[in-house]
């Protein structure tokens, strides 16, 4: 992390708060639970220790070592009640970050993410609305931008529009920008704002706007505040460099550090927002804590449209590294073109603003990752189950 900043909004911090962290070994939610606990927080995660995210022996992983300086770590699954009942006793915040992550193996890994993300949401809101003497008055979901499908665009013909899932035909052709019946003049990107419409693309979206809309419905007939916040795409020192399922930065890093060629899908010019980890923190924490928050969807991001072509380019840079690039015209079926978040309610309702652009949270990436055993990542092994599957084409 780049270190941290004092901002206006801990002032709502409440000395003491306990605070259950659900899946908080991972990623985010290392980062997470030390910024909790220099807000004064007394924090405890459950977590499944996946092996996936943190290897075959977890002893080993660093997030794991990590977190258990800073909070207690009961090692147990979501989708057990025998675990998730004694996490809960007591607390009085729930961040619910435990999910299975990845849209490409979530399109034929069905049964695992339903079971994982909504299965495990669902018996955390079962609990609470059973548990006569809860104390949690919170509840923090981790939803995703994935939800959105494609974002927003503007059209000069129709004004504001919401493309579908763009057809295998088109993409084949190597026609990748969506389009909408009625526009002739081709569509301009612009921020997804919260109520832009929900129109997930991949069974990880389905999965996530599903834990969302669970625990929105749920949550307030039984006397808890629910806050979901939209993640982009988050990235930052910590991050899994030998899943292959934790976003483009990661295997790319791996590539450039092989010296192998990158294959860039479709054109490179598919767009995403990158943010960086401190940011993501800091908005997670201060919605855990502040009472604004109470109640609100919000989108957590750079609120910058980023290509893959320049994510290329800004880590080869970073790397002082050239490594062969290849733009293929590949792609995967499910994936959308292009997402950036608006960023107005999460700024009028908690003040936050993006700190890190993403030329300086990718020198600090690769600062990181220099520092890390170099490991083969899995990317292509992941890439062969896709198209074994249909997904890669």
């Amino acid at each position: 992390m780049l270190g941290p900043v004092e901002h206006a909004s801990e002032r709502w911090m409440e000395p003491m708060t306990r605070v259950l962290v659900t899946g908080g070994a991972g990623f985010i939610g290392t980062n997470l639970v030390e910024e909790l606990v220099r807000r004064g927080c007394e924090v405890t995660v459950l977590d499944s220790l996946l092996p996936q995210v943190h290897g075959e022996d977890p002893t080993r992983s660093v997030l794991y070592r990590r977190v258990r300086e800073h909070a207690e770590v009961i090692v147990g699954d979501i989708t057990s009640r025998e675990d998730l009942e004694p996490a809960l006793r007591g607390q009085d915040v729930v961040v619910h970050l435990a999910a299975e992550t990845g849209t490409g193996q979530s399109m034929y890994e069905i049964e695992r993410y339903s079971r994982v993300n909504v299965g495990g949401t669902a018996l955390l809101l079962d609990i609470l609305a059973n548990d006569l003497e809860r104390t949690v008055s919170k509840i923090v979901v981790a939803s995703s931008r994935s939800i959105y499908g494609e974002g927003r665009y503007l059209s000069r013909e129709l004004g504001h529009v919401h493309p579908r899932s763009r057809r295998e035909s088109d993409l084949t052709a190597g026609c990748f920008e969506p389009t909408v019946e009625g526009d002739v003049s081709g569509l301009e990107v612009v921020p997804t704002t919260e109520d832009s419409l929900i129109d997930p693309s991949s069974v990880y979206g389905i999965t996530k706007h599903t834990q969302e809309a669970l625990i929105r419905n749920v949550a307030p007939t039984i006397g808890i505040a629910p806050v979901a916040l939209r993640y982009q795409n988050v990235y930052g020192p910590g991050q899994s460099l030998s899943n292959p399922y934790t976003g483009i930065l990661s295997i790319f890093s791996t590539l450039i550090r092989q010296g192998r060629e990158i294959n860039i899908f479709e054109d490179g010019e598919e767009s995403r927002d990158f943010v960086f980890i401190d940011d993501v923190v800091r908005a997670t924490a201060t919605a855990a804590l502040d009472p604004r928050a109470d109640g609100e969807v919000l989108n957590v991001g750079s609120g910058v449209a980023t290509t893959v072509n320049t994510v290329v380019a800004e880590l080869q840079r970073a790397f002082g590294t050239q490594v062969p690039t290849r733009v293929s015209g590949n792609y995967r079926l499910g994936d959308i073109r292009h997402n950036v978040a608006d960023l107005t309610r999460i700024s009028q309702v908690l003040g936050f603003a993006p700190e890190v652009s993403f030329a300086e949270g990718v020198d600090a990436f690769v600062g990181w990752v220099r520092a890390q055993e170099l490991t083969d990542g899995g990317y292509e092994s992941s890439l062969e189950e896709m198209k074994r599957k249909n997904l890669l084409k």
